[in-house]
């Protein structure tokens, strides 16, 4: 009798442990190849600090138990089920895709048992990223708090452990846009450019063993010029004698090595180094040991790269960046990072490699990470395949007060943010810089985007320019500049624009997104009943690629007008938005990678070409401009009657609904390679030269200029006299009315 209630206690004890194992996908989701592959036992098992690397780690990724209730209320006595970690509550990969509301909190539970070889070392636990604010108890004891959803943090449980097993437990508050934190392009109710919300533990969560004194950061810093690497170490705690020895390995032959007092600067001669670049992503391993007395105290595995990033000013007075003192053209994508099954956390790490993998063979050489922080492995993966990266701060504000918090393009001052708001801001952003730093893909910091949450600008921007001056930083991308960081950042949909670099001559000048070409593809939608949208949308692969050709076409003749980098959005498609260059599951490559790679190689030439004003706009300078705002005669487009034109000095102020024409005559001495236009307007613009139609364009140009290569009509002109004749008739929105036409 007593066995067969043992077996049945048995029976019943297994079946609530299976039940607690239980896992499956969110279904009727959007979903990647890779996501599909997810299983409670392969989930982001990757060792997770490829920067700083020991060999004995443990994993708690995997089933944890999960409950969403009141904010206000304790622990949950009862958990509600399972959750996939390390993916978000919302997303489908979770098993749970269920909201999580500002008056919500998210506890989590995990048990688990620690190494018993770990016995006399202190453990550290691990999270990598937690969206917003998290709190955590081991085994009953509260150990910590962190406030902050993109990075890392740790707490040493060395004193909090027991014996057998341990119980974890997390709870997470997030306010989303309803709070004025850093969150990205989260907001409770997605639409157009912003997404579904991210809540509690997204990245990995994990577990190593340390010593006392241990090896905390280990931030290399290349000086290429002196062939020499100056290595910034932190250690733990130091008592007097230690050493470090540091190891440097090419191609598995040891390049140098030598012993430092812990204490000390490390400076590390590299002869004849090799230098890295996109064409050539060559990295260095090292291995750093901490010693006392000749006792091994801790050892990591690590790398670096030999590579300098700078600027220069070139022949033509234009300030130019350079990589290893080579100037160096940077196009890549707005890579925002996102997935349909994982949101913010990619469903692999194999996924996570497709994307770079994809934009390298497309002919990239650059990606700007937008408003999101990867894992750690997505840098290190960048650094192996050659991709510069423009790292942006991730930004926030609160939606509801969005008119005070978004800072207009044309606002006089920013947001004054609230203190304590502020220095809650700093705080990410400095932690977020701190744990990327050592990343030699990373070549730029973006600081504010599009004037989202923007405050202090030229007092943070200054900052980070003093705290990471290996470093350019883009200190306002789009919108609201303020005369301040390295680079001039215009965005132009579609594009291309940029500003006058002779306005701005100690600064870059970058356009910082522009394309936004979209195609929607049918079985590829996150949502087939929602607006499936881009900044210009078509309905077929042959007109996308026509008109992303004739994007790059014109995007060339900018290089040589002081432009030096260019951002097309973007590399997926991202819920609502169509506009990326594969479909959101990463199923369809819209355009063929072997063709892009023709479009782009001109960017990278190293002509640099001299260019001249043939027509002056009057962008800088206000310039005469010939128009009339009525219709001239019908020959105007070759003998224009001067006497219906009358002068003005631009631009001109052109009404909605009201058309203007405009004729301008010019004489050449020679016949110039290429042609370009600049044009301000806001509607359907027609260019004649010599009465022959060279360009029949919407152009959409409140703020800033669009621009066209038009080289292929350079057949057109004449020694001598020639006439550019312009109509812009029932203009779209009121707008200024200009242009330029330039010869190279």
């Amino acid at each position: 009798m007593n066995r067969i209630i043992i077996v049945i206690v048995l029976c019943v004890s297994f079946g609530i442990a299976a039940n607690a194992q239980t896992y499956e996908a969110i279904k009727g989701k959007l979903m990647t190849r890779w996501g599909k592959e997810v299983t409670p036992e392969n989930a982001w098992k990757e060792y997770p600090r490829p920067q700083l690397k020991r060999e004995n780690w443990q994993n708690l990724n995997g089933l944890w138990e999960y409950a969403i209730i009141s904010k206000d209320d304790k622990k949950p006595e009862n958990f509600q089920g399972n959750i996939l970690v390390p993916f978000a509550v919302e997303s489908a990969l979770s098993g749970v895709g269920k909201s999580v509301l500002p008056e919500d909190k998210v506890w989590y539970r995990k048990t688990f048992q620690v190494n018993p070889e770990w016995k006399g070392k202190n453990i550290v636990l691990h999270f990598q990223a937690v969206d917003w604010e998290s709190t955590v108890w081991l085994n009953g004891k509260l150990i910590g708090t962190h406030k902050g959803g993109s990075t890392a943090f740790s707490f040493d449980i060395t004193k909090y452990l027991k014996k057998g097993e341990q119980e974890l437990i997390v709870s997470v508050w997030d306010p989303t846009d309803d709070g004025m934190q850093p969150r990205g392009k989260q907001v409770l109710k997605p639409r157009g450019i912003w997404y579904t919300p991210v809540t509690g533990i997204w990245q990995t969560v994990w577990m190593e063993p340390v010593n006392k004194v241990t090896i905390q950061t280990v931030n290399p810093v290349a000086d290429i010029d002196n062939s020499q690497l100056i290595l910034d170490t932190k250690i733990s705690v130091l008592k007097g004698n230690e050493e470090i020895k540091v190891s440097v390995f090419k191609d598995s032959e040891v390049v140098t090595e030598k012993i430092f007092k812990a204490a000390d600067k490390i400076v590390l001669d590299i002869p004849s180094p090799k230098l890295w670049s996109p064409e050539t992503p060559e990295l260095y391993q090292m291995t750093v040991s901490l010693t006392k007395n000749g006792a091994l105290l801790d050892e990591v595995d690590s790398y670096f790269a030999m590579r300098k990033i700078s600027m220069v000013k070139d022949e033509n007075g234009f300030q130019r960046i350079q990589l290893n003192n080579e100037t160096i053209f940077q196009y890549g994508t707005l890579d925002q990072g996102w997935w349909p099954d994982g949101l913010l956390t990619p469903p692999s790490a194999e996924a996570m490699r497709y994307d770079m993998e994809v934009l390298k063979d497309m002919g990239f050489n650059m990606l700007r990470k937008h408003i999101k922080v990867e894992p750690w492995t997505y840098y290190y993966y960048a650094d192996s395949l050659g991709l510069l990266i423009w790292q942006d701060m991730v930004s926030g504000f609160k939606t509801a007060e969005r008119n005070e918090q978004h800072v207009k393009w044309d606002a006089e001052s920013d947001w004054s943010r609230p203190k304590e708001s502020a220095d809650q801001v700093l705080y990410e952003m400095k932690e977020e810089i701190d744990q990327l730093k050592f990343f030699p893909s990373i070549v730029t910091w973006v600081i504010f985007n599009e004037g989202w949450g923007q405050f202090e600008t030229k007092k943070v921007v200054d900052w980070s320019m003093e705290y990471d001056p290996t470093r350019i930083i883009d200190g306002v991308s789009g919108w609201t500049d303020r005369n301040c960081g390295n680079m001039y950042d215009v965005h132009q949909y579609p594009g291309p624009g940029m500003e006058p670099a002779a306005q701005n001559p100690g600064r870059v000048m970058v356009l910082g997104e522009f394309g936004g070409l979209g195609l929607p593809l049918k079985d590829h939608l996150w949502n087939p009943e929602m607006r499936n949208w881009g900044y210009r949308t078509y309905s077929s692969t042959p007109e996308l690629i026509k008109e992303y050709a004739k994007l790059m076409y014109s995007l060339v003749p900018l290089k040589y007008k002081g432009l030096s980098a260019a951002v097309y959005t973007q590399t997926t498609d991202v819920e609502g938005e169509v506009n990326g260059l594969m479909t959101y599951d990463r199923e369809v490559v819209k355009i063929d990678p072997e063709l892009l790679r023709i479009l782009h190689a001109p960017l990278y030439g190293k002509d640099n070409k001299k260019v001249v004003g043939i027509i002056t706009d009057s962008e800088v300078v206000a310039n005469d401009i010939l128009y009339t705002k009525s219709k001239p005669s019908a020959d105007w487009k070759t003998a224009p009657e001067l006497k219906e034109f009358k002068s003005l000095k631009g631009p001109i102020e052109q009404a909605k609904s009201e058309s203007i024409w405009s004729v301008k005559a010019f004489n050449l001495s020679e016949i110039p390679e290429g042609i370009s236009l600049k044009i301000s307007a806001f509607g359907q613009v027609k260019v004649y030269l010599n009465g022959k139609l060279v360009l029949d364009k919407r152009i959409i140009g409140k703020r800033h200029y669009e621009y066209f290569n038009i080289s292929d009509y350079v057949g057109y002109l004449k020694k001598g006299e020639n006439l550019l004749t312009i109509e812009a008739p029932d203009a779209e929105s009121k707008a200024p009315f200009d242009y330029g036409f330039f010869g190279y």
